[in-house]
């Protein structure tokens, strides 16, 4: 038992010199991060970041740093100068906030210099809690709305930057239950989206994928899984089972966390009979190293007994990433109509790297990509929109799915 105890003494202590870095360990690896960001990001010329610049008040910080928590917020804090959702650390603290879309219940943006809530998540703490879109926030945690973004907000104070801190400051940290008050009319009220605990912290679904069918319509639901080959299998055995259904409903509304584009051809390649272009790619990194331009289209071939009738794909706000890809890839192919609310305006396809000294890894986009009409993946919007603020919503329940049933209703009749 006492070399054991002896063992384990020395196992923790060489885990905790090997958590334990020097000051210039911590400048290497804040060089790595800035500059591997400045050679990557995509998106620097449509956010007017000036990063070079920035690059000296972090790097003052940096020099202080003496702990990998401390160092952790830095980079946080630096990383938050981008204000995309699509750019994270693969790391974080207690005090870290929590990503977005795939921790967060709502969705808010500043709209006519007002902090909104344009959409509440489904079956999350946020809708529990009453929170309803139309809703104006006043607070969070007793801190003034404009008071709690300032922290997230960098240097930049456009209205997209104010958006951006909002939301974070909406889904809170990984610690600290959420007041959050709100105002609807003239009433001003309190609501505990975390009173049943921190759910969002470890999302847990029933299954992959759930379906029905609602008067002759297939409904499928793709949970947050599209990262997960073993998905494909699970799809073409629901798909096989509403072949004979007179229209179909894809429900990408809970697909926040993004996947890769193998699944995604797959789910694609079920309702086409020919070879598509679905979307186009660029990669703004190479042409800065060698000075041309690169980019790319992408191609999906039909895969199985292809579902030919009617189609409507559903998004709202937790449509993330190859979400989004697989939407604007079923509109550009003429295939299905897009019904629902704006997506989560993910920018572009992640790279992800890792740091030499900490290992602390970090998710950049990199890669630009467009519908294959030209337009950028994030500024696409639904063919049929739905406005969600101060709706009834009908049967069930769900304004969304109840538009796209009775658009289809008419469409088959």
């Amino acid at each position: 038992m006492k070399k054991l105890i002896t063992l384990i003494l020395a196992l923790t202590s060489a885990n905790a010199i090997a958590q334990s870095y020097t000051s210039k360990q911590f400048k290497q690896d804040f060089n790595y991060f800035w500059n591997t960001i400045d050679s990557n990001y995509a998106y620097f010329a449509k956010k007017q970041i000036n990063w070079k610049y920035l690059k000296n008040s972090y790097r003052q910080r940096a020099d202080t740093v003496t702990s990998r928590n401390s160092f952790v917020t830095l980079l946080e804090d630096a990383i938050y100068e981008l204000y995309d959702h699509h750019c994270s650390l693969r790391t974080n603290t207690k005090f870290s906030r929590r990503l977005v879309p795939t921790s967060a219940d709502m969705w808010a943006d500043y709209l006519n210099g007002k902090p909104v809530i344009r959409e509440v998540r489904k079956g999350f703490g946020a809708e529990k809690a009453g929170v309803k879109a139309g809703m104006q926030v006043i607070a969070v945690n007793d801190v003034p709305v404009e008071e709690a973004v300032k922290p997230f907000m960098g240097h930049n104070t456009s209205n997209e930057a104010k958006s951006f801190a909002l939301r974070l400051v909406l889904a809170g940290d990984h610690f600290t239950k959420r007041k959050i008050t709100l105002k609807a009319g003239n009433a001003i009220k309190d609501y505990f989206p975390d009173e049943d605990g921190l759910a969002l912290e470890d999302v847990h679904y029933n299954a992959m994928i759930e379906s029905q069918q609602i008067g002759g319509i297939g409904y499928i639901k793709i949970n947050n899984f599209l990262f997960d080959n073993s998905l494909i299998a699970k799809f073409d055995s629901v798909l096989n089972t509403l072949l004979k259904t007179r229209a179909m409903i894809i429900d990408l509304r809970e697909t926040p966390s993004g996947g890769n584009t193998s699944v995604a051809r797959a789910i694609l390649g079920r309702f086409i009979t020919k070879e598509h272009i679905y979307q186009k790619h660029e990669l703004p990194g190479e042409e800065l190293e060698t000075g041309i331009k690169r980019s790319w289209i992408e191609i999906v071939s039909p895969r199985g007994v292809a579902y030919t009738r009617p189609l409507v794909i559903l998004a709202d706000h937790w449509t993330g990433s190859i979400a989004e890809g697989i939407t604007i890839a079923f509109d550009g192919m003429k295939r299905a109509t897009v019904i629902g609310t704006e997506m989560a305006r993910l920018n572009g396809a992640v790279y992800s790297f890792e740091m030499p000294n900490t290992k602390i890894g970090f998710n950049i986009t990199a890669e630009k990509l467009y519908h294959i009409n030209g337009q950028p993946r994030e500024f696409f919007k639904p063919a049929i929109g739905v406005d969600v603020t101060n709706q009834k919503p009908g049967p069930g329940g769900d304004v969304i799915l109840n538009k796209a049933i009775l658009f289809l209703k008419i469409k088959i009749r």
